[in-house]
């Protein structure tokens, strides 16, 4: 598939979606002539069926090409202790698409140990209450988040808020059913919330979703080292609690790329539920590179940029 034909799949899936609430607004507060299955019922059809054909095209055009090639043997992007989530080492895509280049996508959750006899530090899901829970809940918000390896910035944004968490029964089919459509049409900006991209070299970049607003330490067009801090963990785009989405793909656009395989430096590709520690460690300083080289990766502490969703 052409270049140009797949960047304008997702344009044509947004385009497909908007068609749909058109027709649907258009049969409640218009009085179309002719019968409802013909003005309304027949159109929609056919849009659900452009858009059921641009999103097989989308994965399709995602998909990766052939065997996938070695992992890339990068650094952990965080310090502490962590449990992953939706990770390639148990299923590929992980997250059960290969969209957005996150067919080896991982998610990590801060997970520090407790003392004997208490509860675990990090909220559980509730089926039924409470609804949501405040960021500041969950030990991954605010955690430090660290460049994988010696890059460039591509792409870093920190403009959108972090929402309330979507830990019980009702808050996830939300997420699920509405709130994860609606971002989709939005574009992959908003799947990802506030989000950097980082240039690897040789074709390979690393993204980081879901990051804290205003938490940002880079700016496009810096160079980072890795186990420098680039920025911190939050809740906003397509997410269901305070955690980090990272993943490796051989371009900087979303809508464009495929996903490349990964394994952390003595940590490996944690498995779903695996816990796993990185001890901190400090960047090493080179001139040229941006603010914050050389320092050790602070832990989070309350209150630390920016406001809870």
């Amino acid at each position: 598939m052409s270049e140009s034909v797949r960047k304008a799949v997702p344009a044509a899936m947004r385009l497909s979606w908007l068609v749909l609430f058109a027709l649907m607004i258009g049969e409640f507060v218009t009085d179309l002539p002719g019968p409802g299955w013909a003005t309304t019922f027949l159109p929609a059809l056919v849009v659900l069926a452009l858009m059921v054909a641009t999103m097989a095209l989308q994965a399709r055009a995602a998909a990766p090409r052939g065997e996938p090639g070695p992992p890339v043997e990068v650094e952990p992007p965080v310090t502490g202790r962590w449990t992953a989530l939706n990770s390639p080492a148990d299923k590929v895509p992980s997250h059960g698409t290969h969209v957005y280049g996150q067919t080896y996508a991982i998610d990590i959750v801060a997970d520090p140990e407790t003392g004997e006899g208490e509860p675990p530090a990090r909220p559980a899901f509730r089926w039924l209450w409470p609804l949501f829970r405040r960021n500041r809940a969950f030990p991954a918000f605010g955690a430090p988040l660290l460049a994988v390896a010696d890059a460039t910035v591509v792409r870093a944004s920190d403009g959108q808020r972090d929402h309330l968490s979507r830990t019980s029964l009702a808050g996830f089919l939300y997420l699920m059913l509405i709130e994860g459509n609606v971002r989709s049409i939005a574009g992959a900006h908003r799947v990802v919330g506030n989000h950097v991209v980082l240039d690897l070299g040789d074709g390979t970049y690393a993204v980081y979703a879901h990051l804290r607003r205003g938490s940002l330490r880079v700016k496009a067009g810096d160079t980072v080292r890795a186990g420098q801090q680039i920025a911190r963990c939050g809740n906003s785009g397509n997410s269901s609690e305070p955690h980090l989405h990272v993943h490796l793909m051989d371009s900087p656009d979303l809508d464009d790329a495929r996903g490349v395989p990964f394994t952390w430096r003595g940590v490996g590709v944690p498995a779903n539920g695996e816990t796993f520690t990185v001890e901190e460690r400090v960047a090493e300083a080179r001139p040229g590179d941006a603010g914050g080289v050389g320092e050790q990766a602070a832990p989070a502490r309350p209150g630390d940029v920016g406001g809870a969703g």
